[in-house]
């Protein structure tokens, strides 16, 4: 099974500038996740998708060659994943380098360890197409969560009756730190028709950074 493992770390942000260069814990956020991959996999095979030269040196500095920068036009705020995975493949195969499957970690997941990445792996079986990891979500639509209808009135965004949030049936969010793409699954059907199984993770394994908030409790966390 030749495997890619792919990091998207595009140089801009809206919610905290530079966010993948942002210190954590003393380290720049995009360490965390370099770091991981770079425990499970040889150098060779791990992929920095990034358009900036300051990204690009970070990684460089810790052993990881990063052959080409990402065109700008992969670049901005509304630039599927999709089209990045695409990209990717079709830079590595005008290498003659082909994988069957894409191992893509974002740098927002910085609690992502390498044995997460080995598990999720194991989960792969020829039926596969996508695991993704997810966490159980404290926002449960069947308790929590309702849509505001026509005429102004709340309706719960899931129907059913339940008087416990336990009772609830049980309901996963994707927290952004492992996805597994199968290559000839994801060019046949497009990622949007990919059937996903999970990973299930922990939630203090699970922080996605995206607010300073966020960045505060990741360290917590690192340093406890």
């Amino acid at each position: 099974m030749n495997i890619l493992y792919l990091i998207p770390a595009r140089g801009g942000s809206k919610g905290v500038p530079h966010k993948n260069i942002h210190p954590l814990a003393g380290k720049p956020l995009i360490y965390y996740t370099v770091k991981a991959a770079m425990e499970v996999s040889s150098n060779k095979n791990i992929y920095l998708s990034t358009d900036s030269p300051q990204i690009k040196q970070i990684a460089e500095e810790m052993g990881l060659s990063v052959p080409f920068l990402r065109p700008k036009e992969l670049s901005g705020d509304d630039v599927s994943s999709e089209a990045v995975l695409l990209h990717a493949i079709q830079a590595f195969r005008d290498l003659g380098r082909n994988y069957d499957y894409i191992v893509m970690l974002q740098p927002t997941s910085p609690l992502r360890k390498p044995e997460h990445i080995k598990e999720a792996l194991s989960l792969v079986t020829p039926e596969s197409e996508l695991i993704v990891s997810v966490k159980i979500t404290d926002a449960n639509p069947y308790y929590v969560l309702f849509e505001e209808d026509n005429d102004g009135i709340l309706r719960k965004a899931k129907e059913g009756v339940f008087i416990r949030r336990q009772d609830c049936p049980t309901v996963y969010e994707l927290n952004g730190a492992i996805y597994i793409i199968n290559v000839e699954k994801l060019l046949a059907k497009g990622y949007q028709q990919l059937a996903m199984t999970k990973y299930l993770m922990k939630r203090d394994e699970s922080i996605d950074i995206d607010t300073m908030l966020d960045f505060k409790l990741a360290e917590l966390i690192l340093n406890a």
